[in-house]
């Protein structure tokens, strides 16, 4: 879980070629664009025939046969003739070739021989490949199996802080994979790591599915960065991919790793283990049921803490153990030798003059301040005005627009991500041209960001609060802080911006799932009916129990008719196991046990409480 030393080394410089060589130079380096794109001309020579070596041409004595390769090379480039159309037979790169820029060639010729419909390696998979991992250590192996336990005896019964209980060992085998495998930490990846544990602890706090899957999801994207220690763009969007890699590697690398150690047991250090660990588990069950029969509240302390696992549900259980280990092992694989994602170069777009480039964004620019010029007179206190031309109400004109504003902020992104392809970059004027453009495009977007902002809280304010309502808000408040890091990357340099952009997701999936948005939207609509006496009690139905506290502060009978459905919900549920249950859901089943509902079916139909769902 640590990032590689070598991550950002360069490979040793290869032999320069002498100058107007052109096949030498297609083959010195790996910063040749001809190398790294296997872009090389040769020609082969009869097998055991010699070259004579062309004046200025690569290092080669004529008819020495590059170590490994089995056939002469060719005089100038010194490619070997395998490499030249027959079948590769090259242990290692041959002198004054970078290995990474061998690799690739050799793929790119591989793939020319096998035609347009090659299962051949692409280049940049080539180039991502991992090296060969360490073999597994004994705590890897450890570590893995009680991740495996802990899955089949805290998963079972749903997730929330049993979750937590799988993934720490889990981390742990990544932690003791990266460290045999000499790997180092850095402080991004101490970063990562913290926010993947925070962010799995969100399960373990709030009862809505919605927030915890978000939250779910950015522990994947923050662990595989942490795994894999990306930096680039490419890095950062293809690193869960090698999660899935080392996953199914993973296997194949314990299973080599337990052969190996099969012949060479030492069953004299390790049995005394296993036996002291049987007798301790015998002692335990013994002395445990002793005392649990001794003493009903002893009994009920351990009924709560100990699974109860029973014999039907064991197929679902071990299906469990199995998943949680071959993870665990896949994420121990990827932290001994992660695939090398930053390695993939992309090669930028070709610049544009400066009037084909900045004409159209200019044009796009003049539109935004017309807009946005619109929108601070509205803002200022221009509605009725605005109403009274348009015909709409006040809310359908809050409605309207929001959802257009939301495209407009997103396509916006897409503009400045285009615009920056193919930007002039021939100096310093075309520099400060497209920080000027661009930089006055971002300015005019946040502008949108706030009227969109603006109309969900009127929108709010007129209709109530909703999951939907609460969730592209958040999300339209992220993309107005993405503007604002391109604004700061546009002054202090954009390298340290795929790792901002991604850090700004994680931490809003973070405080996503920690301010509850169920919980929001009870309390909102509690304050609003308190106002205006106006509330859809039928909405409150499908919300989870994060929202009880708050809807519990309504008067009778609209309290029990809100919260009817919650509680309809927990009781099919039935006990629940500490760790399958949430803190909120532990706080609402303790107010409901307290106050129970007490409204009538009657009563609540005829106040909404059964009706349609609305958004």
């Amino acid at each position: 879980m640590a990032e590689n030393a070598d991550a950002q080394a360069g490979q040793p410089e290869a032999a320069q070629p002498a100058p107007g060589d052109a096949d030498a130079q297609a083959v010195s380096g790996d910063a040749s664009a001809q190398a790294a794109s296997g872009d090389v001309h040769a020609q082969a020579a009869p097998p055991g025939a010699t070259v004579a070596a062309a004046p200025g041409g690569a290092n080669q004595q004529p008819g020495k046969q590059v170590p490994g390769t089995g056939g002469p090379v060719h005089a100038v480039a010194g490619i070997p003739a395998a490499a030249a159309g027959m079948p590769p037979q090259a242990a290692g790169p041959p002198p004054g070739w970078d290995p990474t820029a061998w690799q690739r060639y050799q793929a790119r010729q591989e793939r020319k021989r096998s035609g347009s419909w090659s299962i051949a390696p692409l280049s940049w998979a080539v180039a991502a490949q991992p090296a060969e991992a360490a073999p597994v250590s004994t705590a890897v192996l450890v570590s893995a199996l009680v991740a495996g336990l802990a899955a089949a005896l805290f998963l079972g019964d749903g997730i929330g802080p049993g979750l937590l209980l799988v993934a720490l060992p889990a981390m742990a085998a990544a932690y003791a994979a990266a460290r045999a495998a000499g790997r180092t930490i850095r402080p991004w990846t101490v970063a990562w790591a913290l926010g993947c544990v925070a962010l799995l602890a969100v399960p373990a706090l709030r009862d809505s599915g919605w927030p915890t899957t978000l939250a779910l999801l950015g522990a994947l994207l923050v662990g595989s960065l942490a795994l894999h220690g990306s930096r680039t763009w490419q890095g950062t969007l293809l690193s869960p991919l090698g999660l899935v890699d080392g996953t199914v590697t993973g296997i194949r690398w314990t299973w080599a790793g337990l052969r190996s150690r099969s012949s060479g047991v030492d069953r004299g250090r390790w049995m005394p283990v296993v036996k002291a660990a049987g007798v301790a588990v015998v002692l335990l069950v013994l002395f445990g049921a002793l005392f649990a029969s001794a003493d009903a509240a002893f009994a009920d302390l351990l009924g709560g803490l100990i699974p109860d696992v029973s014999i039907g549900d064991g197929p679902v259980r071990l299906l469990l153990f199995l998943m949680a280990a071959v993870i665990a092992l896949g994420l121990a694989r990827t932290a001994a030798a992660p695939s090398r994602w930053d390695r993939i170069e992309v090669s930028a777009g070709r610049p544009r003059s400066r009037v084909e480039w900045a004409l159209p964004l200019i044009v796009l620019n003049l539109l935004f301040a017309g807009f946005n010029a619109v929108q601070l007179t509205v803002l200022f206190g221009g509605y009725d005005e605005v109403l009274r031309t348009t015909g709409l109400t006040y809310a359908e004109y809050a409605r309207q627009g929001f959802w257009q504003l939301l495209w407009a902020t997103l396509l916006t992104l897409a503009v400045i991500a285009l615009a920056l392809r193919w930007a002039p970059r021939s100096g310093t004027a075309d520099r400060r041209l497209v920080r000027a453009v661009l930089g006055t495009l971002c300015a005019m977007t946040l502008v949108v960001v706030a009227s969109a902002l603006r109309r969900m809280d009127l929108y709010v304010d007129a209709f109530g609060l909703t999951r939907l309502r609460v969730s592209v808000a958040a999300m339209e408040l992220w993309l107005g802080l993405v503007i604002v890091l391109i604004m700061a990357a546009g002054v202090f340099g954009a390298r340290w911006l795929p790792r901002a952009v991604v850090g700004s997701a994680a931490a809003a999936a973070l405080a996503f799932g920690l301010m509850s948005p169920d919980g929001m939207v009870a309390e909102k609509n509690t304050d609003r009916f308190r106002e205006t006496g106006k509330i859809d009690l039928a909405y409150f139905r499908f919300l989870s129990a994060d929202a009880v506290p708050a809807l519990d502060r309504l008067p009778e009978p609209h309290r029990s008719c809100a919260l009817r459905g919650i509680n309809d919900e927990l009781a099919r549920a039935g006990q629940v196991p500490w760790y399958a249950m949430s803190l909120d859901e532990y706080r609402a089943r303790k107010i409901l046990n307290d106050r129970p509902v007490t409204a009538p079916y009657e009563v609540c139909h005829r106040l909404g409480g059964f009706a349609s769902r609305s958004e």
